[in-house]
């Protein structure tokens, strides 16, 4: 099921790659890059372990529909930190998330993102995970706030979910909010 997932997202990935740079779009702005931190609030199963997360991304927008629709590809660290379960600490989870998604801006700097690819777990045997990898999908929204020229802050608010680290385990949900300083080449 893992491999099938990391293949699929590859596969993705490079779709949407392929589309990308063949695409002959009219855009305003051309490609845009963005970098900022992120916080995680985990629920679900997932919040009886870990009480919240902060991290940060890189992405790349590619408009391919004037400057409506475009392709994004991003890539993260989230840090999970353990809660202590009756004086005892956990180990902290730690991820790197690549995913490649669509960024529609149905009204003028409101967007609505989905985006999906996988989510590799750095310290597998520090948390006893039985998987390396999972699959993640987070459907997002958001705003730009355009702070002069092509620079602009992307304030977006998510839900991201990863499947299994564990066979007996449960998903790994949670709420994320990314504040990201962006520019446009």
């Amino acid at each position: 099921m893992m491999k099938t997932a990391i293949k699929l997202s590859t596969f993705i990935i490079a779709a949407l790659t392929f589309v990308t740079f063949s695409a002959k779009a009219q855009d305003r702005e051309g490609i845009r890059l963005s970098v900022g931190p992120e916080v995680g609030l985990p629920i679900g199963d997932f919040g009886d372990f870990y009480d919240w997360s902060i991290g940060g991304s890189l992405q790349a927008d590619f408009p391919i529909l004037n400057n409506d629709l475009f392709v994004t590809v991003n890539a993260g660290y989230n840090n999970f930190f353990a809660k202590d379960i009756n004086g005892i600490s956990g180990q902290d989870l730690q991820l790197i998330p690549v995913k490649a998604g669509l960024k529609y801006f149905p009204i003028s700097n409101f967007y609505v993102q989905g985006e999906a690819g996988a989510s590799f777990l750095t310290n597998k045997d520090d948390i006893g995970a039985t998987k390396s990898a999972a699959f993640v999908y987070a459907p997002q929204v958001g705003y730009l706030f355009h702070v002069g020229g092509k620079n602009y802050l992307d304030a977006g608010i998510r839900f991201e979910g990863n499947s299994k680290f564990t066979d007996q385990g449960s998903s790994n949900n949670f709420l994320g909010l990314r504040i990201a300083y962006g520019f446009g080449l």
